[in-house]
């Protein structure tokens, strides 16, 4: 097998094994005897412990250059730590345990977009091979996952989620053991024992970079609302679960089709700046229309712009990062960009729960603003229609 077919094949299992623990992880834990509050307890300290995890390992990687090497060690860690829940029962083991699932899973989707983009060939010499290929087959196979688990568990039963989600992350560093390490510069970083702070510091210089973030930020994290109450507000509307379950699909359907086959030439014909642009501009249609009506055949119109609000945005942060950033700081800059469009999600999914408890479905007015705020921020990429940004000396 080839470096795009190890790639393609870390990323199906390792969303694969997403998609198997996700939509029943709260049951199980719930059948460990912990109670509501407690459950929301162990998701919000799995979420801090991730925002500190993250940075943390993909720096390591970086100042050892050995991003295959951190990405297997936490993806094997995640698998054992995960099957040591089996058998935890009450609280505090189970908080434990799931802390350290937690921070050992965290790395493993930034360093696998490190090192697939240090591999991808959009355009130019070699075969081609598109970062997007990879991410939208990790979100085909999560949806295949998340269809699976829930024949397993009425078969099965709950631990079953843990067992698939352990030996698919396994299979996942198996198929990673090929993976190449990122060809080190012949001119090595000027000062290579920098500590991590040095190399956030390195990657918020670039102008690109920080762009880059701040579009994230307020693309990615205005979609906190419809997370959290798009689904609250179309059963408020008379939608019932199965309609709601079709238009959610299609979102995801839309991201796919995006990564396999729209993003790549979008990107090549716009250029990153305009496709940023064009994500934005799509976000703020797409919370216009949920705030203003709830009917159900122009939320199907909708939903498919997630293809673009997510997956067209995803796709040009990335082709900007491989672009502009020093192959030293590849991982760094992965976990940094990530850290930072959770980071902000985690705070507009707070903000979204007091606004939409005071204004309903015009709350999705105010993220509506975000991704507004976000268009001109895009045009200080400076790079013009069909550009890519220039690449600093590596």
């Amino acid at each position: 097998m080839g470096t795009p077919g190890r790639v393609i094949a870390v990323y199906a299992l390792m969303y694969a094994a997403f998609g198997v623990s996700s939509p029943f992880m709260p049951a199980f834990l719930a059948s460990r005897g912990l109670g509501p509050e407690q459950l929301g307890i162990v998701f919000a300290a799995g979420t801090a412990i991730r925002l500190l995890s993250g940075p943390l390992c993909g720096r390591l990687a970086d100042l050892t250059q050995a991003l295959r090497a951190v990405l297997l060690t936490c993806t094997v860690l995640a698998a054992l730590i995960a099957l040591a829940l089996l058998p935890a029962v009450g609280f505090w083991p189970v908080l434990g345990i799931s802390l350290l699932q937690a921070a050992a899973l965290a790395p493993i989707t930034t360093l696998a977009d490190a090192i697939a983009l240090g591999v991808a060939r959009p355009r130019g010499a070699g075969p081609r091979f598109e970062y997007g290929w990879a991410r939208g087959t990790g979100s085909a196979a999560f949806i295949v996952g998340t269809l699976l688990i829930g024949q397993s568990v009425g078969r099965w039963g709950l631990p079953s989620i843990l067992v698939a989600h352990a030996g698919l992350l396994l299979a996942s560093a198996a198929a990673g053991t090929g993976l190449p390490e990122p060809a080190r510069s012949s001119r090595p970083p000027e000062r290579p024992a920098d500590p991590p702070p040095g190399g956030v510091r390195a990657l918020l210089g670039l102008r690109g970079f920080r762009v880059v973030m701040a579009v994230a930020a307020l693309v990615l994290g205005s979609h906190a609302m419809h997370d959290a109450f798009a689904v609250i507000r179309w059963s408020a509307a008379g939608i019932t679960p199965a309609a709601a379950s079709v238009l959610w699909s299609e979102s995801v359907a839309a991201e796919v089709v995006v990564f396999y086959l729209i993003g790549p030439p979008l990107i090549e014909r716009l250029g990153p700046a305009g496709v940023l642009a064009l994500a934005a501009g799509a976000a703020t249609v797409r919370w216009v229309v949920m705030a203003l009506t709830a009917h159900i055949a122009l939320l199907a119109l909708i939903q498919p712009l997630h293809g673009l609000t997510f997956a067209a945005l995803h796709l040009a942060c990335m082709r900007v990062i491989a672009a502009i950033v020093p192959r030293h700081l590849a991982a760094t800059a992965q976990a940094l960009y990530a850290l930072g469009a959770a980071a902000a999600t985690a705070l507009l999914t707070v903000a979204s729960g007091w606004l939409y408890a005071r204004l309903g479905a015009e709350a999705f007015l105010v993220m509506a603003l975000l991704p507004a705020a976000a268009l001109p921020v895009t045009r200080r990429l400076g790079a013009r229609r069909g550009e890519r940004p220039a690449t600093p000396p590596r």
